[in-house]
């Protein structure tokens, strides 16, 4: 019976060692390959054709929902299993918005993420407990809500920190070094922000944060 090939995409050395460490393990699998980043995981796909694509968030160069896009494009049997440490819904989203075939926490145990592998593998998809269960409380708290609240009311305290920052023309990584954050925190949190409002260049966000008094039109007298 053939193995299971798998492709890992992550920035982090030692992550990918250990998630090698643990494939190995399994009769049924093997690693054929490594990515630390986008574009590479993007080439590597095209070369190696694997069965399936453990795939980051936040890798840097291009953007892991992008290459999540072109693998599928180029090669629609391959599947894209993201394997995250984020448990957003704004993630999840994107991610199945390009193709991925499934959605998988960093912390799970690690017979999750084999059933996971094991699951898009035949055709089918998964979805991490922890996700499922909080995408089931949100569409419980929809129901029960008869007013939705404004958009700006759902940002977090450190969203509308970073809306505030962005409007004003820091780069995100001079955020990241004023909040005393990682760059890919920044990077989430401004994914998030853009998302709630419905909001996809600097220009719109510009012109929001200028509405809402967030940030003052420049006078330019």
């Amino acid at each position: 019976m053939a193995k299971i090939r798998i492709l890992l995409a992550d920035d982090h050395t030692l992550f990918r060692q250990g998630v090698r460490q643990l494939i190995s393990s399994e009769p049924d699998m093997e690693v054929v390959g490594e990515a630390s980043n986008g574009g590479d995981a993007v080439e590597k796909a095209a070369e190696l054709r694997p069965d399936v694509v453990l795939m980051d968030i936040g890798m840097p160069g291009l953007s892991s929902f992008e290459a999540t896009r072109q693998i599928k494009k180029n090669r629609p049997d391959t599947k894209v299993l993201i394997l995250t440490m984020y448990d957003d819904e704004d993630y999840l989203v994107e991610g199945m918005e390009v193709g991925a075939n499934g959605y998988v926490l960093k912390d799970s145990p690690s017979n999750q993420l084999t059933g996971a592998i094991r699951d898009v593998c035949r055709g089918g998809s998964y979805l991490s407990p922890r996700m499922l269960s909080q995408l089931v409380d949100d569409f419980r708290t929809r129901i029960k809500s008869a007013n939705r609240l404004p958009r700006f009311a759902t940002l977090t305290t450190r969203e509308r920190e970073v809306l505030k920052l962005l409007a004003e023309g820091n780069s995100v990584k001079e955020i990241a070094c004023d909040l005393n954050l990682s760059v890919k925190t920044v990077e989430a949190h401004k994914f998030n922000l853009m998302r709630k409002l419905d909001i996809h260049n600097k220009a719109q966000l510009v012109q929001y944060a200028i509405q809402k008094k967030i940030i003052k039109i420049p006078n330019l007298a």
